[in-house]
């Protein structure tokens, strides 16, 4: 998973020479499925932040472009938290607008259990691994990707190790981590410390304990990554695509991964950027052609060198420098995978548990 998955968080300009068009508030270009032109040369993207870069040399920058000088199809991007999309997809549904969904784990599985995903196998599909899409053809990942936490690398002579060397004095008031529920690494920060820490009780005991350093709730996870740059926060949590993607423009982020204990290896798991058909999408045919573009050969070797991720098609060898670069980033850290289905099915009850011991 090479390097570009988050890059967008922070970054949410879009360039429209590269084919993308910025949209927030409600989109009436594409319309829905009431009045959308169902032949339009166009497609609408609800993703998660990360995979865009503010430069305008992400992954999506050249995959936009590059796909609407093959097909004459344009791309309209719609950024937000991976929650949030799937809430818009909610709250839309009976006038869907998004024709493709790009979200992490436990999105993409909320969004196909409220309905909001239709079936679909993209060409190239088939060289995804069977833990990295659905069973049922509902969401196959394209980017695959880390979680991960950032320092600053000027005022921090080296990462803290553990997850009790974030309770120290030294980070009052400079540790923030995104909002679980809201945001994709937020939700991230929770699952790891369930894992790492012995179950729900420990990791929320640990929460609460952590809210005397933490600054406070963040809808983003890329709002992040610029102030711990900056030195305004010490320590925040990302993922390893779009930080380390970050590092040209932010070279004071530095990625670490905290320990359970001390003595124990670093530990995280894998936060794939799955993507999927909407159901009743408005311009279904451009967005199975997109889908399949996606997992294209030669766009899954442009993940690591593009975007600073990891290739989500298992024949795919990249060998370029960022690959080698996350490579090392990687060495040495031991990679757990959560039980989904549980996350699932929980996912609420966590969140909730979590705002009580918090105050969030």
């Amino acid at each position: 998973m090479p390097a570009s998955h988050r890059l967008p968080r922070p970054l949410r300009s879009l360039a429209a020479g590269a084919g993308v068009l910025a949209l927030a508030a409600p989109l009436t270009a594409c319309g829905g499925t009431a009045g959308a032109d169902s032949d339009a040369k166009e497609l609408t993207v609800y993703s998660a932040d990360g995979l865009k870069s503010e430069k305008g040399d992400g992954f999506y920058d050249k995959v936009f472009k590059d796909f609407q000088a093959q097909t004459g199809i344009k791309v309209n991007l719609v950024e937000s938290g991976s929650g949030a999309a799937v809430q818009r997809l909610q709250r839309e549904k009976a006038n869907t607008k998004a024709d493709v969904l790009v979200t992490l784990p436990p999105f993409i599985q909320q969004a196909d259990g409220k309905n909001l995903l239709d079936t679909y196998r993209p060409k190239g599909s088939e060289k995804v691994p069977a833990k990295d899409k659905d069973p049922n053809g509902k969401w196959t990942s394209i980017v695959n990707n880390y979680f991960c936490f950032i320092y600053n690398k000027k005022e921090l002579k080296q990462p803290p190790k553990t997850w009790q060397d974030l309770l120290a004095p030294t980070f009052k008031n400079k540790i923030q981590y995104s909002t679980p529920g809201v945001a994709g690494d937020g939700t991230a920060v929770l699952i790891k410390a369930m894992h790492d820490l012995g179950g729900k009780q420990p990791a929320l005991d640990y929460l609460k304990k952590l809210q005397s350093n933490n600054v406070g709730p963040s809808s983003s996870t890329g709002q992040l990554a610029p102030k711990t740059d900056k030195g305004e926060l010490l320590v925040a949590n990302g993922d390893v695509q779009m930080n380390y993607a970050n590092t040209k423009s932010m070279p004071n982020q530095g990625i670490f991964f905290p320990a359970p204990k001390p003595g124990a290896k670093p530990t995280t798991f894998a936060l794939p950027y799955a993507a999927a058909l909407v159901k009743n999408s408005p311009h279904t045919e451009n967005a199975k052609k997109f889908l399949d573009f996606l997992l294209s050969e030669d766009v899954q070797k442009q993940v690591s060198s593009a975007g600073g991720g990891f290739a989500a098609r298992t024949d795919i060898k990249a060998d370029d420098a960022n690959a080698k670069a996350l490579a090392h980033i990687m060495a040495g850290v031991e990679i757990f995978e959560p039980d989904w289905k549980d996350i699932d099915a929980n996912l609420n009850t966590y969140v909730s548990a979590w705002r009580e011991a918090t105050g969030s």
